[in-house]
Parts: structure tokens; sequence; C-alpha cells
């Protein structure tokens, strides 16, 4: 293996660490309840498409959107999810795939109709790596009930 080639499987492994990361911070976010936490690894502009279609530009809208859903409907929740892959399609663009669902307060654990599938895009700019763009789907699993059978058993050892 030449210099050149170990220097940039070091630098993907080191970027790839980065982006993972990323995603472990608005889970982190999520859980203190805090909309700022959440939203503050997505770029100035980025673009967020929540589970219900709705769809917010920039930082300052994903966190106040999600402060508002922590204050009222989400208050207590608890997010667990993982990230499944990341694929570089340039040097300073990398796609992420993640699975996540929510924990309500109280003994529910984790209840498959909150599962969902992210597509998440990361852009480095300036050296740090940011979430430009989020994409979150309802996990549903149309006349597969046991792909949201299995999805709900993998979030679940993350209890």
């Amino acid at each position: 293996m030449s210099s050149q080639t170990t220097k940039s499987a070091i630098s993907n492994a080191t970027d790839e660490a980065a982006i993972r990361a990323l995603y472990q911070q608005i889970i982190d976010g999520w859980n203190k309840g805090s909309g700022d936490a959440f939203a503050a690894r997505f770029a100035e502009d980025a673009d967020f498409v929540a589970f219900d279609g709705s769809y917010f530009k920039g930082r300052q809208e994903i966190a106040a959107f999600h402060q508002m859903l922590f204050d009222t409907f989400l208050k207590g929740t608890r997010l667990v999810g993982k990230v499944r892959s990341v694929r570089f399609l340039t040097p300073d663009v990398a796609v992420m795939h993640a699975v996540g669902g929510t924990v309500m307060p109280g003994p529910s654990g984790i209840e498959p109709e909150r599962n969902s599938i992210q597509t998440l895009v990361a852009t480095k700019r300036d050296g740090d790596w940011y979430l430009a763009a989020f994409q979150n789907s309802r996990a549903q699993y149309m006349g597969r009930p046991e792909l949201a059978q299995e999805l709900t058993e993998e979030l679940r050892q993350l209890l």
C-alpha cells in the first residue's frame, strides 16, 4: 500500500468517525430536550424533512421546531438510534443512513409505529463536518410486518 493510499484511508476513517459522531450528537441533544443542542451540528442552511413531511430550512428553524416538540408532544422522550452506513460521494460530502426510535415516557419502550429510517447528508466546511440535509421517514414496511419487528428488536438492543 502506498503512503498516499495509507493517508487517504486514515483520513476516510477519521472523517467517517466524525460523521457518525454527528448522529450521536443529535441523539444527545434530543435526549437533553434541547432544540439548540439537537440542531447544533446542522449547517446554517440545512434542509430538514420530518417524519410527517414538515420541511424546515436552517438550523434556527430546526431548533425552534424541535424545542416546541420537546416542550409539548415529545416532553420526556428519548431517542435511540444507530448509523447503518456512511458512503462518501466526494471527500467533503457523505450520505449516512440510520435507524431510530422514539421512546415515550413510561414503561412502553420501543413502539414499532415510532421507528424511522433516516437519510442524512454531511458536508465538510472549513475542516468541520455538518449535517446539510436530513430526511426522516417512518418505517411502516407495508405488507411486511416481520421487517417492522426486526427493526424494533434491533432498536431495543440500544435501550
